[in-house]
């Protein structure tokens, strides 16, 4: 299975969080989108243990099985037909996470995700 990291599961999965390690160890392959290893770095910078959560992050990136996901000119179009949607239910979600699940739907990923607000897009691949 391929899948994409939220901020939140990233984190689970450095706390030794059983299900988000297990996810983790059997994934073909684990893709983290830019947006989060933005808010990643973000919070890091924000916190006391900066260097250590950079290097641990770093360790983490430097894995074979391990991507950096970027948007693509076609990814915009998948946030717009979701931006679109999410509207229409009147269930806008934050635009990171929008983000986050363009990517997935664009590269069909599956999504190990924490946050509630993902359950507003059932097209939505998640653990």
């Amino acid at each position: 299975m391929r899948i994409a990291l939220d901020t939140r599961c990233y984190i689970g999965f450095c706390r030794g969080n059983e299900d988000v390690v297990r996810v983790i160890q059997e994934a073909e392959r684990v893709f983290l989108p830019l947006m989060v290893l933005a808010e990643l770095r973000a919070g890091f910078l924000c916190g006391t243990r900066s260097q250590e959560n950079e290097a641990t992050l770093t360790r983490f990136l430097n894995s074979p099985r391990v991507e950096v996901l970027y948007p693509e000119e076609q990814t915009t179009h998948h946030y717009a037909r979701l931006f679109y949607q999410l509207r229409k239910q009147g269930t806008p979600i934050p635009t990171n996470d929008l983000w986050i699940a363009a990517l997935v739907v664009h590269h069909d990923l599956v999504l190990c995700a924490r946050d509630q607000h993902f359950d507003h897009l059932p097209q939505l691949p998640r653990l």
